[in-house]
């Protein structure tokens, strides 16, 4: 089953005190971003947050999942009505995650003329 819309924007509006959100539909499903960190997932309209330090700690009984197959890399965050407990979290998770890297920029496309010369021939 894939997420709604609706409740990755109902997790987003629970994200408000981190700040900037942003989101992006993934395979049928949704990526989170804060200030250009990809930090969790909406699957099956279930809050995921990447796996760290920061994150066992503060998701004490938490297992890692592997909620889209693969490698058990996030927790699952059953709780989403404290405000204050999610922004902590996503700041913290956030603070453990690189730097995104620099986007290498476009190639610009050049049109090449294929000149074919008919007395070769």
């Amino acid at each position: 089953m894939a997420s709604s819309e609706e409740f990755t924007q109902y997790v987003i509006g629970q994200l408000e005190e981190v700040g900037c959100i942003t989101y992006k539909k993934l395979f049928g499903e949704y990526g989170l971003w804060n200030e250009g960190k990809f930090f969790g997932t909406v699957e099956d309209n279930q809050f995921y947050v990447k796996k760290t330090e920061a994150g066992k700690k503060l998701l004490p009984g938490a297992e890692p999942v592997a909620p889209h197959g693969g490698t058990p890399g996030m927790y699952a965050v059953e709780e989403l009505e404290d405000k204050a407990f999610l922004a902590e979290l996503v700041r913290a998770t956030c603070a453990e995650l690189p730097a995104p890297k620099p986007r290498k920029p476009k190639a610009k496309k050049t049109k090449s003329a294929k000149k074919t010369d008919m007395s070769e021939r």
